[in-house]
């Protein structure tokens, strides 16, 4: 049996001295829109999807350096996907996974998150520059590590 892995700290995840990848994944046509406009302009890759189920399969071809998920969105909830992508990503660095949700906002729902493998939690709407924000430390720690 192999010991447990710790979750990868910002230090140890991947080379991010580059524009990041990041993977937008939300059903509402508005928050990706404004989501992907915005970290576009950032000079960031971007690749958006509109369901749960889309997630997982874009991961191994777009190898996101941030995900930013909806906890409530259809076809497999966002808490389904952090923990997957919790789980497949034991031995190499996993992206950063950001969530993002409009309906589930009490404490227990942010340790729920937390507990299922995302970093940060945010409130829709949430504050365009508390992205960029999160995004640019983790290309600053990424940058460090280079």
């Amino acid at each position: 049996m192999q010991p447990n892995r710790q979750r990868p700290s910002g230090e140890e995840r991947r080379d991010t001295n580059r524009p990041l990848r990041v993977l937008v994944a939300d059903d509402d046509a508005d928050t990706v829109k404004t989501l992907t406009t915005l970290l576009e302009l950032e000079g960031h890759a971007v690749r958006a999807v509109h369901s749960g189920a889309d997630v997982l399969p874009a991961i191994p071809t777009f190898r996101p350096d941030a995900i930013i998920l909806d906890i409530s969105i259809p076809g497999l909830s966002g808490y389904a996907v952090a923990q997957a992508v919790r789980h497949s990503f034991t031995d190499m660095r996993r992206p950063l996974m950001i969530a993002i949700s409009g309906m589930w906002k009490q404490a227990g729902d942010r340790l729920v998150a937390q507990q299922v493998g995302f970093d940060h939690y945010l409130v829709k709407p949430c504050d365009p520059r508390e992205v960029v924000q999160l995004l640019d430390k983790l290309g600053k720690q990424g940058a460090k590590t280079s």
